[in-house]
């Protein structure tokens, strides 16, 4: 006897109620030598594509420990970008160990957030590796990005990477760290980051046949910084990674369920929700290329 599998896929439009608009922040703020921007946005709902809207006419401004303040201008270019400038080349802002409070009134609501700027490690070095192809890579050239986490535990990190001027923004390309390691559990402190880490600055990209590729050839360039970011913050990323980084597929039915992250906005006015987050963070940075002469 023979048997015939047959599948029927149906398609289905369900009819989800439209939520009413939230505030977002987004507040990721650095000791760069560049301006710093705050962006206020109105959610949509979840099957809107258009961009979301900008909102107008806030104040906002940071305070620290030692009495500075920060006033954020709001863009004449885009609607809903607050930016504070440095006054010259040498300034930066924000100053390691120091507190920071963000106060915005918008629509009759005062929102807060405190952050701190933590101390981060400087960068030793960025190497190149070659590595025969395999059933799974052709030949290919590997980075890697080398730092020693300052002993005591308890410091947290964003580590961004850039080849050739681009930034790794996919979803699976969020590399964050708890000290050396992955997470506080590890108990990985005042060493150089854990491999995994490391080589989290490769971008994993196929061809059109699905191929993978090398990661880097001769002549890339790759620029990685380190972003000291609160504890906070670090949760805050882990949670963005999960509701993100979605695989779909089968897989999806053991899934976490789709959901607001946490954030450390508090609305003071009224129980209005607040979405997004506010860190200060102090960045060390490194660039190469490879050169395999």
């Amino acid at each position: 006897k023979s048997t015939v599998s047959i599948t029927i896929e149906f398609q289905i439009d369900p009819d989800l109620p439209d939520a009413p608009p939230l505030t977002f922040v987004d507040a990721w703020l650095t000791n760069k030598s560049e301006p710093q921007i705050i962006r206020l946005k109105k959610t949509l709902p979840y099957f809107d594509a258009s961009e979301f809207p900008g909102i107008s006419g806030a104040d906002v401004r940071i305070t620290d420990n030692d009495n500075n303040e920060f006033v954020f201008v709001e863009s004449e270019i885009t609607q809903g970008d607050y930016v504070w400038t440095p006054p010259s080349d040498s300034n930066t802002f924000g100053k390691i160990g120091n507190q920071y409070v963000l106060t915005i009134v918008v629509e009759n609501a005062i929102l807060e957030a405190t952050s701190q700027m933590n101390r981060v490690p400087e960068i030793d070095s960025i190497d190149f590796r070659f590595e025969e192809g395999n059933s799974f890579f052709p030949d290919s050239y590997f980075a890697g990005v080398y730092a020693v986490d300052p002993l005591g535990p308890g410091d947290t990190y964003w580590i961004k990477a850039y080849k050739n001027g681009v930034y790794l923004n996919k979803p699976d390309e969020i590399n964050i760290a708890y000290d050396a390691g992955f997470s506080a559990g590890s108990q990985i402190d005042g060493i150089t980051f854990i491999q995994p880490l490391r080589d989290a600055i490769n971008p994993f990209e196929q061809d059109e046949n699905d191929e993978f590729l090398s990661p880097y050839a001769p002549g890339d360039s790759v620029y990685v910084e380190i972003h000291s970011i609160t504890n906070v913050a670090y949760y805050y990323l882990t949670q963005v990674t999960v509701q993100i980084n979605r695989p779909g597929g089968f897989a999806e039915l053991f899934a976490t369920p789709l959901s607001n992250v946490i954030t450390n906005i508090v609305n003071t006015t009224n129980n209005e929700p607040v979405l997004g987050f506010f860190n200060v963070a102090a960045v060390s940075s490194k660039a190469e290329w490879l050169d395999p002469n």
